[in-house]
């Protein structure tokens, strides 16, 4: 099975993309920069469909028929959890999607909530991000006193 850390780095972003490299007076979100995050995006989901195809090909190898019941338990954990996580990856690999969208549409880069300008870096941390850091802030403030 995976290290649970490189699972988790596959859903936090795209490993190794160089930082792009902003000119002084370059206008925000120009054809330079949207090909810069429609190849991030690219490549997070192809590792994210490679991630896939794995664990398909690990449940099918690995799926046995324990005759003791704490190991059939066990596997069946550890086949739940990989599902989790696949799941998951489903989602973003949506997510992704849609992003690229945006990318084709010319609507990528700004909040979709006050309509400012995210920023380039905030956007190589997070590619699929659709708020600024001030919105996204102000919404998990809301989230914590509504949840608890």
């Amino acid at each position: 099975m995976a290290a649970k850390g490189k699972q988790n780095q596959k859903l936090d972003g795209p490993q190794s993309f160089k930082p792009y490299k902003a000119r002084r007076g370059e206008r925000y979100m120009n054809e330079k920069q949207k090909s810069h995050f429609h190849e991030i995006l690219t490549e997070w989901k192809s590792q994210l469909m490679t991630e896939v195809d794995r664990t398909v090909n690990y449940m099918q190898d690995e799926a046995a028929n324990f005759p003791d019941p704490a190991d059939r338990a066990s596997q069946e954990e550890e086949f739940s959890l990989e599902l989790r996580t696949r799941d998951r990856e489903r989602r973003l690999i949506r997510k992704i999607d849609s992003t690229l969208e945006l990318i084709d549409q010319s609507q990528y880069g700004y909040c979709e909530s006050c309509d400012v300008e995210i920023g380039i870096r905030r956007l190589e941390a997070r590619p699929t991000a659709t708020q600024c850091i001030d919105c996204k802030t102000l919404d998990e403030i809301k989230e914590k006193q509504i949840l608890g």
